[in-house]
């Protein structure tokens, strides 16, 4: 196996900080994490990168400074900390947060562009439209709907104006059709491959990559009038983390990169051509999911339909809340979440379902003075989990999980060892907790502390039946 195979890097988008992260941000990240300890798992923890952070230039984050009477340096050290603070909350495993306002990453952008604007792949040029504050772009004619952006419906658009530096996207969108047809990178689930393609046939446009009126982001090289458009810069991230870092440069290229649909246009085109341009190697798979739903209805401010992801957290623990999000649809689909939905699904696939089978399995050890001496340590995954996880198809992962945990439970009924005589019990007892461990190893990039629990448990000498780990609610 060489270098590149046996090397895994992950990561989220870096999120913007105009706001506080919400659950969306969690879900991606939560996702991300999976795979993080999946492949530490198979390929050893120094063959792994996960990469998160925080997105902080740009006229959005200038402007919610300003609302707050902060500087915006200030203002994205805050929001900032609050993503550190909720992923420790989410006991996420991340190797390393990336902050756009890093001065190493700074140089990297400028160093970057200066390079394509002297191969002749930049120009100036003027440029009017409707710009979207919310997307930080201006829009095509199909991502307007009823003189709004498709996605930021109650923000209204501006008119705007300006004589800027281009990069000469329409060319090298020709070569990332290319790219995309060769499989040298793809775009998952397939329908989002399906859009770029549409896009791109359809003709793209030329993209500005500077902004004359933004002056919190990165100086041009050649023009210090002019910022670095905030798409650029935040998504040269991923390549300038692997220069920043110590020892990561031998992880590039990506392996996945993970996102919500909303931005798959940026990764999926933008990001490629930008890579192709300097002859850089593409990254393995673009992945974007769906949104949440709250009820029936889109996240909003205005609604007050906001989940706080601590809320769940104080209210279920770090585990229980990423398997609510990550069991309630199917990932690369929109879903529909509810607090309500939550409670019932903590209590009849936690609480009765995994927290019931390790209480009965250990129960039934203590009663029997059952000797755990000859237990075989389990350090891989089920052949379900392998199948999905190479699928990029987590949420029908840890469905298989929960088969093996129903059929358990099923089993322990069918069997009624409490009937078997010493001999056959010991056999029985022996097997059970071959299983359980089995159940343990396959959820721990799932739930990471409830695997580690379980292993406990069950490798002990002498088993003896734990306090609930998931009381009911």
């Amino acid at each position: 196996m060489n270098e590149k195979s046996s090397t895994f890097y992950v990561t989220t988008p870096i999120y913007y900080v105009n706001d506080k992260p919400h659950i969306g941000h969690a879900y991606t990240t939560i996702i991300a994490d999976i795979f993080a300890r999946y492949h530490r798992k198979i390929k050893g923890k120094e063959n792994v990168f996960f990469l998160t952070g925080t997105d902080e230039h740009g006229s959005k984050v200038a402007e919610s400074a300003k609302s707050h009477n902060l500087s915006p340096q200030k203002f994205t050290d805050n929001i900032s900390e609050e993503y550190r603070k909720l992923w420790k909350n989410l006991d996420i495993s991340y190797d390393e947060f990336f902050r756009t306002t890093d001065w190493r990453h700074e140089k990297i952008v400028q160093d970057y562009l200066q390079q394509l604007y002297d191969n002749g792949y930049i120009y100036k040029a003027k440029y009017k439209g409707l710009y979207c504050v919310g997307c930080e772009k201006f829009l095509s004619f199909d991502e307007i709907i009823n003189d709004a952006c498709i996605y930021h419906p109650n923000t209204a658009l501006v008119e705007q104006e300006e004589e800027n530096y281009f990069f000469k996207l329409k060319d090298f969108s020709l070569l990332v059709l290319d790219e995309i047809k060769k499989q040298s990178y793809k775009i998952l689930p397939p329908e989002r491959e399906k859009e770029i393609l549409s896009k791109i046939n359809g003709g793209i446009n030329d993209i500005s990559i500077s902004r004359s009126g933004v002056s919190w982001g990165i100086p041009l090289p050649w023009d210090s009038s002019q910022t670095v458009y905030v798409w650029v810069d935040a998504l040269l991230n991923y390549y300038s983390a692997t220069k920043i870092y110590p020892n990561r440069e031998k992880f590039w290229p990506p392996s996945l990169h993970l996102m919500a649909k909303d931005i798959l246009w940026f990764h999926a085109l933008v990001w490629e051509s930008l890579l192709l341009a300097n002859k850089i190697e593409l990254p393995k798979i673009i992945f974007a999911h769906g949104f949440f739903t709250i009820n029936g209805q889109k996240m909003s401010k205005s609604l007050g339909n906001i989940i706080d992801p601590n809320t769940l957290i104080e209210e279920y623990g770090s585990d229980a809340t990423k398997y609510l999000l990550i069991s309630s649809f199917s990932f690369g689909n929109d879903g529909d979440i509810s607090l309500e939905k939550f409670k019932g699904k903590y209590n009849s696939d936690l609480a009765n379902g995994i927290g019931n089978l390790v209480a009965r399995v250990a129960k039934l050890c203590e009663t029997s003075n059952f000797d755990n001496t000859n237990n075989t340590p389990v350090n891989n995954f089920s052949a379900e989990v392998v199948k999905w996880m190479n699928q990029y198809k987590p949420d029908e992962a840890i469905k298989s999980i929960w088969k093996l945990i129903a059929d358990f439970d099923r089993d322990i009924g069918d069997d009624k060892p409490w009937k078997l005589e010493s001999d056959k019990l010991k056999i029985k007892l022996h097997s059970y907790v071959g299983r359980i461990l089995i159940i343990a190893s396959d959820l721990e990039p799932f739930l990471p502390k409830t695997s580690d629990i379980i292993s406990k448990i069950f490798n002990q000498k002498k088993i003896r039946k734990p306090d609930s780990i998931f009381p009911r609610k």
